[in-house]
């Protein structure tokens, strides 16, 4: 990609990127203009060499599949409701938005099954990671197998919460657990997909945490810094351009 910008990286036979506030708000649903949005998210699948397909994202564990060319057409021309995409298709680009929530990618290697995640906290609690490893494995992937990328996300150190919240979340993943930098009550995310992804069988060496905080970060969107904000996306590939 051109300098500046979001450069694609490999793992596990795929092709994968995070982008940023270089390639632009890439959300239908923050008050940019549609026309806009839908040029840049046309720019990424040329450089990318493969089309795109985005879900509607609710915070939620539901997963969608694309099995054909039929889903991949379904999906681009309407609505989908899903927090996470799974596919063995090599000729599709899966796409999950965030700003602040934690970007999860998914590939193994040995079947070419890939897959992405949209975590939050809601969505993470609510098992999103595990059943987007479930999808995965029901196309022939092994969890073992598996390799994930933690995506940029609002850290530990900066995700400030409720005191009662925090209870409650921490009750349900201790992972969580952790304090501002000013000392109150905070949630780790990454630290809390990483402790999911092992949950479900994925092995800790397989999974790579990038540790970048989108609220510290001017490169990236963060809703904690401005509600009016865009999104950035992980996006990651199959295509058969990869190496």
């Amino acid at each position: 990609m051109r300098s500046g910008r979001a450069r694609v990286f490999e793992f596990s036979g795929a092709r994968a990127l995070f982008t940023g506030i270089a390639e632009g708000n890439l959300a239908l649903h923050v008050g940019d203009d549609p026309r806009d949005v839908r040029k840049r998210r046309e720019r990424l699948e040329r450089e990318l060499g493969a089309p795109l397909v985005f879900v509607e994202q609710v915070h939620g564990a539901d997963v969608a599949v694309v099995r054909a060319a039929g889903d991949v057409r379904r999906m681009r021309e309407s609505t989908c409701v899903a927090d996470a995409l799974v596919t063995d298709r090599p000729d599709v680009a899966l796409a999950i938005m965030v700003a602040d929530c934690v970007p999860v990618l998914f590939a193994d290697h040995s079947t070419g099954v890939i897959g992405v995640a949209h975590a939050g906290r809601r969505g993470l609690l609510g098992g999103v990671l595990g059943a987007t490893v479930e999808a995965m494995v029901d196309l022939g992937a092994a969890a073992t197998d598996i390799h994930a990328v933690v995506g940029p996300s609002v850290c530990g150190r900066c995700y400030e919460v409720p005191e009662q919240m925090f209870h409650e979340s921490v009750e349900k993943q201790p992972a969580l657990a952790s304090r501002t930098t000013w000392d109150t009550p905070a949630l780790d995310l990454p630290a809390g997909a990483v402790a999911e992804l092992q949950a479900v069988g994925l092995e800790g060496k397989s999974i790579n945490v990038l540790g970048q905080c989108t609220l510290e970060s001017e490169s990236l969107f963060s809703y904690r810094r401005d509600p009016q904000t865009g999104r950035f996306a992980g996006v990651i590939t199959r295509h058969a351009t990869a190496a």
